[in-house]
């Protein structure tokens, strides 16, 4: 350990040494970014114009899209940066944020999507006391809850990664600075580090997982006593979407975060970190609009009042 510095600063995974990839990587991402950012704010500047959409379904939709759009506007843009000037670099303190980041983003992300199948479960098992179960006081209180536990939890995370020394090498095989690939950089030893995210991940993401299952156990057991017709089609639609978001969020931050040190590769933990971190964001929009109905006559709606008010003030 008397040979051991400390570094100040990190240098990321580069997708290729060659120029032209490089930049491909950097306009190929770029556009993901653009068409990401569009979508899920435009779902929110829907969501929150059209009176008809200020319900609970449509207001974590509305938070889920703000939050994806931060999510990935942490990893993206760094890395396009990066490409287009042929640099890796990022600075101590800018890994850092990168940390605390992904992994608040990535616990409040997992909340609203607990906190929507249970407004799907109010919905469609208890519609009569959906009003009284999912209130406008309960729907801001369980944000408030998600943001400040998540600010908690990647605080803990981060401060604990960040006092260890990291002296083997400074370069992190991913393309955003994340804890697993930090602690393999550490020469101190990180079983401490190591069991306390796998403790704290196995009980806070098992708990929404099992939490998620049960309620789409009594959603589909419910669905399915429906008579055949619109209505049972109508609820299948409403839930597929969330159940696609939470598979592919879920697998892929379980494989990156839980799979062991020594059988992980650098390629496959970039794979399946662009799943979680860039993948939801960017389809989120896509699922929860494409097949609803509601969504896309509010679109139309706003889109014919801007084009009226074009017009009206051209003449």
């Amino acid at each position: 350990m008397s040979n051991s510095t400390t570094t100040t600063d990190f240098l990321l995974m580069e997708v290729s040494h060659l120029r032209d990839l490089q930049v491909f990587h950097a306009t190929f991402f770029s556009l993901i970014y653009l068409v990401t950012i569009m979508g899920n704010l435009g779902i929110a500047v829907v969501t929150t114009l059209d009176q008809s959409l200020h319900t609970p379904m449509y207001f974590f939709l509305r938070n889920l899209s703000v939050l994806d759009s931060c999510f990935i506007s942490v990893t993206v843009p760094k890395s396009c940066i990066n490409s287009l000037r042929g640099s890796s670099s990022i600075s101590e303190a800018g890994c850092a944020a990168q940390v605390f980041l992904v992994v608040f983003c990535t616990f409040v992300e997992l909340l609203f999507l607990t906190v929507m199948a249970h407004d799907r479960f109010a919905a469609i098992c208890k519609p009569l006391h959906y009003h009284s179960v999912m209130s406008p006081r309960l729907c801001v209180l369980s944000t408030l809850a998600s943001v400040l536990s998540g600010l908690g939890y990647a605080g803990l995370h981060t401060s604990s990664t960040f006092r260890l020394p990291f002296c083997r090498s400074h370069a992190v095989q991913q393309l955003f600075c994340d804890i697993p690939s930090l602690l393999k950089l550490s020469c101190s030893d990180t079983f401490g580090n190591r069991l306390s995210l796998l403790v704290s991940f196995l009980v806070f993401g098992g708990g929404c997982f099992t939490f998620i299952i049960k309620s789409y156990i009594h959603i589909f057991s419910s669905v399915l006593r429906l008579p055949v017709g619109a209505d049972r089609k109508k609820a299948f639609f409403t839930c597929v979407p969330h159940i696609l978001v939470v598979s592919v969020f879920l697998s892929s931050a379980f494989c990156v975060y839980l799979s062991p040190s020594g059988t992980s590769t650098s390629i496959r933990d970039m794979v399946l970190s662009v799943l979680y971190s860039v993948v939801p964001p960017l389809f989120n929009p896509v699922i929860y609009s494409l097949r609803n109905e509601q969504i896309k006559r509010a679109i139309r709606t706003l889109m014919t009042r801007t084009c009226s008010g074009s017009v009206l003030g051209l003449k």
